[in-house]
């Protein structure tokens, strides 16, 4: 970089400063996305570390996951949530590439996650995709799939029903909602291989596990892991 550049990028981080996702200081220099405050902060879950965490017993009886886990733990009112309504509603998708990033530098170095071949975002019908523009899914999948040194998969599963969203459901028609909602279009993509499929927020877990059980069963020879951004506490029968 020369001087000059380098001159003119302290110019415009000086009138418009970078802010923290989480907190809204000003960044400062080798801070990205989350201040160093913030990230120290943070409320890891710890789970990608441990095989038996309360997201995979979740899953226990209802789809055979290889593993699950997720990264944060989804604070009401808090600034994490501020930040994952950020890329979810507001076109912060650079923060959801980077919140992936994070979270595949911590599957990485907990080593359960080593034998993954390929991750898969949770798709969106295309009507929904058309309207919010991206799916912020996809660049969690792509910062993942970055820190994993692994190819990320768009096409092989496709949402073929615009499913109503799932805030609105009552809990007891979530299941019903997604029932029949996923597609298998290349399933010799995914022929025994280890598929980590991946998403934003993990509540009741309806979504993700259908589009799970749809993969196992259109392609019965592959593995399927779930790993969710953000989890709630409650959702998992942890106190806040």
């Amino acid at each position: 970089m020369s001087i000059l550049s380098e001159l003119w990028g302290d110019l415009v981080s000086l009138l418009f400063p970078a802010r923290c996702a989480v907190c809204g200081s000003p960044l400062v220099r080798g801070e990205r996305t989350v201040c160093t405050l913030c990230r120290a902060t943070a409320p890891l879950t710890g789970y990608w570390a441990e095989a038996d965490n309360p997201v995979f017993r979740k899953c226990w009886g209802l789809v055979p996951l290889h593993r699950a886990s997720g990264f944060l733990f989804f604070v009401h009112g808090s600034g994490w949530r501020q930040l994952i309504h950020g890329f979810k509603y507001r076109g912060a998708w650079r923060t959801a590439r980077e919140m992936g990033e994070w979270y595949g530098a911590c599957l990485a170095e907990g080593g359960l996650y080593d034998d993954v071949d390929v991750v898969v975002p949770l798709p969106l019908h295309p009507f929904k995709r058309l309207r919010r523009g991206y799916n912020q899914s996809e660049y969690i999948a792509e910062g993942i799939a970055a820190q994993l040194g692994i190819e990320v998969d768009r096409r092989s599963v496709v949402r073929r029903r615009n499913t109503a969203s799932q805030t609105r459901q009552p809990r007891r028609e979530r299941a019903r909602n997604v029932e029949k909602a996923f597609a298998v279009r290349r399933p010799e993509r995914l022929a025994g291989r280890h598929v980590l499929l991946v998403d934003d927020v993990m509540t009741t877990g309806s979504t993700l596990l259908s589009c799970a059980a749809e993969i196992l069963r259109a392609v019965p020879g592959c593995r399927v892991s779930i790993a969710a951004l953000a989890v709630p506490r409650r959702e998992l029968g942890i106190r806040e």
